[in-house]
């Protein structure tokens, strides 16, 4: 018989009850890289709609220009997955993506998904009617340039059927590896810290 806890409300919780769900909590976390590589799967059952490519095509060529261009595994993950909240959350994909990862990478990463949105909207905001500039609100950010080089090297250009794509397997040790890491690890997170994306 499976163990459960005395409660039926959280604050009549005994610190037993509380240790029992901790220690049954362990290996769901473990399986969390395995979640979010099943999250990809399913993108890839997604045509973006009106695109040319599914939303997991999307996510690897960004991941694949990351790392062609020699960026970081918190780089090359945040690319791969930054629109991975897109099937559960279209309209705000950008901060859910970002939730996904938070933990576990460099908080520039998480930042620059959680605010891609916005900046990706200087490409066709001005299509709809939008202010196209509604990035500049954050243009005295330490990340507003690194931001604005994430969309336009790495997300704003990733919808070509014909770019030489990296698929899914060449990633998924390096997905594997960055939720492996201790979640908010002060020594990974690195808060205001910014090294930005590599070069060109």
């Amino acid at each position: 018989m499976a163990q459960t806890v005395s409660f039926t409300a959280m604050k009549d919780g005994t610190r037993e009850d509380y240790e029992l769900l901790e220690r049954l909590e362990k290996p769901f976390l473990a399986l969390t890289a395995d979640r979010v590589l099943d999250e990809l799967r399913r993108a890839g059952e997604v045509t973006l709609e009106g695109y040319k490519i599914t939303r997991l095509h999307h996510g690897l060529q960004s991941g694949t220009r990351a790392l062609r261009e020699g960026a970081d595994i918190d780089w090359v993950v945040g690319a791969l997955l930054h629109d991975v909240g897109d099937g559960l959350a279209p309209q705000n994909h950008d901060r859910m993506s970002a939730e996904v990862i938070r933990p576990f990478v460099r908080w520039e990463v998480s930042w620059v998904v959680e605010h891609h949105g916005i900046f990706q909207t200087l490409y066709y905001g001005h299509h709809y009617g939008w202010d196209r500039n509604a990035r500049d609100r954050y243009r005295d950010h330490p990340l507003f340039d690194t931001c604005a080089n994430f969309c336009e090297r790495w997300d704003q250009s990733s919808f070509d059927p014909d770019y030489p794509t990296e698929p899914l397997e060449t990633f998924e040790p390096m997905v594997r590896e960055v939720f492996g890491r201790k979640a908010y690890d002060p020594g990974v997170i690195r808060e205001g810290e910014v090294t930005g994306l590599p070069p060109l």
